[in-house]
């Protein structure tokens, strides 16, 4: 998988999201190592999601794993926490806003379920 392929389906899993009632701004940055390695974001701002292929140096946290990690994250079928405590996702910043990337990630199953 090339860093286009993962990037283009994680904004897909991400764009589900429904951030509207979120009203604080969050900057996330997303180091994938290994296969498709590469760095984007994703911000919520304004009750807006986006999620761009570039490195945001005004971020809250920043999160480092294996696209495969992410997917699982994005797609609700693993923790984040977990993640964390398995040593397959790796988080610097604000550790506040950074869990609150799971209710960003919770969001979007509700969205997707109605």
């Amino acid at each position: 998988m090339t860093y286009a392929d993962m990037f283009s389906k994680v904004k897909g899993m991400l764009m589900d999201a429904d951030v509207s009632d979120i009203q604080e701004h969050l900057a996330y940055q997303f180091n994938i190592t290994g296969e498709a390695e590469g760095i984007f974001y994703a911000e919520v701002k304004e009750g807006k999601l986006y999620v761009e292929p570039y490195e945001y140096f005004d971020r809250d946290a920043m999160f480092t794993c294996s696209a495969e990690t992410l997917f699982k994250i994005a797609d609700g079928k693993a923790d984040p926490i977990l993640a964390v405590t398995l040593g397959k996702l790796k988080v610097e910043g604000n550790i506040d806003k950074a869990l609150k990337l799971k209710d960003l990630i919770n969001s979007k199953k509700k969205n997707s379920k109605k």
